[in-house]
């Protein structure tokens, strides 16, 4: 062998270590061809890779051929002529004149003028996976230590490609086992949230969002069904936020149909297919459709668009994560949507409760005792005499002037004025003295308020509002069911929050058991509203009663 053959088998051994260490296969492919043209001197190398039926070439990568020679020549051998014969016979193939064997097809306009040829099989585990090309030797034909070495080359190439395939595998598995991972995330994110969150707003904002992170995707939109349309409620990504609120007709749509069907759906060409706003704005170019049905009722769509890695296409493992995250956003929005459903008829009955407790009050009291003034002044007309009309008229003054406090009391308990034009220390230390006359209670109120600094501005109207029917609401229980003898009241304002609590001493009740007051639904619902929170203490052990909240205080300043 000689000094120069000694040279190359030394450069194929760096090589070899080379290629096998490298993981990235369009890298271990670029790096074959540099050096089959280094160790041959060969002007032009080119590696044909099969198609799985193993009958043509599916890629053509070269090296050696300038861009616009590239591009007059246009489309890439697919395996005829002299390419073929080795795809059909896979043995080395060395020429002096590749124009001169039988099966030369000859070259299309534009191809540079090529003479020597060696082509190798690249054979992974004895399975022929592509072939190496090389042309045109400097100084003359190709000779056998150059096919001896393109063969050496060839079989180094044929391990780096199948250890990075095999890394490539074991990475894509790992990816997909992380998305997966992050597709349970998401689920979990969802039933979470429910667990405290009861605004829909906030829940299909998560949802866009997670969404988007699971298929990593360009921008995700949700649509609920609103009677025969579908309008969109919430975005995440790269779109116009002013897309919220289109309404897409249900009948005529993509998005429509995959709701009337309950099937996903992958689209390869939105702006010919998609006709909603949401997706003509973003320029994007393929969407993932899912449904949102839970229970066999469907509530919407969620679409993606665009997927930012290895995109823009999704794929059928794309769809299989966003399908079972559909499912659990369904679960979610139907979750909201039957306790706004809930609060809805729970504040309508409790209205209606309240209502009937007005018109009861009125008709018990004011209007029998203006029947009674009426008849009281008919007996004074009838008299006869001066003396009797005048106490008939003072009975009258009398009864008038009852009826007059009764509705004052009525009017406060409604809206005290005092709430308004005072404050709430005022309003609370009214009830607490009306409750205690009428209800024969001893009641101690303990309020501080930095509002009782002149220089301090008031709490916030619905703050002071919520705090007093909280009071009020405790009170009207205590009277009503506690049997109780005395009421403690404390209101403290401290550390941006306004905490309440109502101990009474009476027969009290089981927490555990179901409350049905629609009292009790109100005071929940003005608290919650608010950002609050609300507990109830309390016993069948006749150890009275405890209720507690607690309101976040935001000050404005008002006079």
């Amino acid at each position: 062998m000689s000094a120069m053959d000694g040279q190359r088998l030394e450069r194929l051994i760096q090589v070899g270590r080379a290629l096998v260490a490298e993981l990235h296969l369009p890298n271990v492919l670029d790096r074959v061809l540099d050096v089959a043209r280094e160790i041959t001197g060969a002007r032009y190398a080119a590696l044909g890779i099969l198609d799985e039926e193993k009958r043509e070439l599916e890629q053509f990568l070269t090296v050696g051929i300038e861009d616009a020679e590239r591009e007059r020549i246009g489309s890439l051998p697919r395996g005829r002529g002299v390419l073929g014969s080795l795809i059909r016979e896979p043995q080395p193939l060395r020429l002096d004149d590749v124009g001169s064997h039988p099966d030369s097809y000859g070259f299309p306009p534009g191809h540079p003028p090529m003479t020597t040829f060696l082509g190798v099989p690249v054979l992974i585990r004895g399975e022929a996976w592509g072939n190496l090309y090389l042309t045109d030797k400097e100084g003359g034909p190709f000779t056998e230590e150059d096919e001896e070495a393109l063969l050496v080359l060839a079989d180094w190439a044929a391990i780096a490609i199948e250890n990075a395939r095999l890394y490539e595998g074991v990475e894509r598995r790992r990816r997909d086992l992380e998305r997966a991972v992050r597709g349970l995330e998401a689920t979990t994110e969802i039933a979470r949230a429910l667990a405290g969150e009861t605004e829909l707003d906030r829940v299909l904002e998560l949802i866009v969002k997670r969404g988007r992170a699971l298929v990593e995707a360009t921008a995700v939109v949700i649509m609920l069904l609103e009677g025969e349309e579908l309008v969109v409620e919430a975005t995440a990504g790269d779109i116009d936020p002013s897309t919220r609120g289109t309404r897409l007709p249900l009948a005529r749509s993509l998005s429509g149909g995959v709701v009337l069907t309950g099937s996903a759906e992958r689209v390869g060409d939105v702006q010919s297919r998609l006709t909603h706003r949401a997706a003509v704005m973003a320029g994007v170019q393929s969407a993932l459709l899912v449904p949102l049905v839970f229970r066999g009722t469907a509530y919407g769509v969620l679409s993606a668009f665009d997927r930012r890695v290895d995109g823009p296409e999704f794929t059928e493992e794309d769809e299989r994560l966003m399908t079972g995250f559909g499912t659990s956003a369904a679960a979610a929005v139907a979750t909201v949507k039957s306790v706004a459903e809930d609060r809805l008829r729970l504040s309508i009955e409790a209205s209606e409760q309240e209502r009937r407790r007005w018109a009861r009050e009125l008709h018990d009291d004011t209007l029998q005792g203006l029947a009674g003034l009426g008849v009281m002044l008919g007996s004074a007309l009838r008299a006869g005499s001066e003396q009797g009309t005048r106490e008939g008229v003072e009975s009258a003054i009398g009864q008038i002037r009852e009826e007059a406090a009764k509705l004052r009391a009525l009017i406060a308990e409604l809206r005290p004025a005092a709430l308004d034009e005072i404050g709430l220390r005022a309003a609370v230390e009214s009830l607490v003295e009306r409750t205690a006359s009428t209800q024969g209670l001893e009641i101690t109120a303990e309020i501080s308020l930095s509002s009782d600094n002149e220089e301090a501005p008031r709490l916030p109207p619905e703050v002071e509002s919520t705090a007093y029917r909280i009071v009020q609401e405790a009170l009207t229980n205590v009277g009503k069911h506690a049997a109780a003898a005395t009421v403690a009241i404390r209101m403290a304002e401290a550390d941006g929050r306004l905490e309440v609590s109502i101990r009474d001493d009476g027969r009290g009740f089981e927490p555990s058991a179901p409350r049905t007051g629609f009292g009790l639904t109100g005071m929940r619902e003005r608290i919650e509203m608010l950002g609050g929170t609300l507990a109830l203490e309390s016993s069948s052990a006749g150890l009275g009663s405890l209720v507690r909240a607690s309101l976040p205080v935001q000050r404005s300043t008002r006079s």
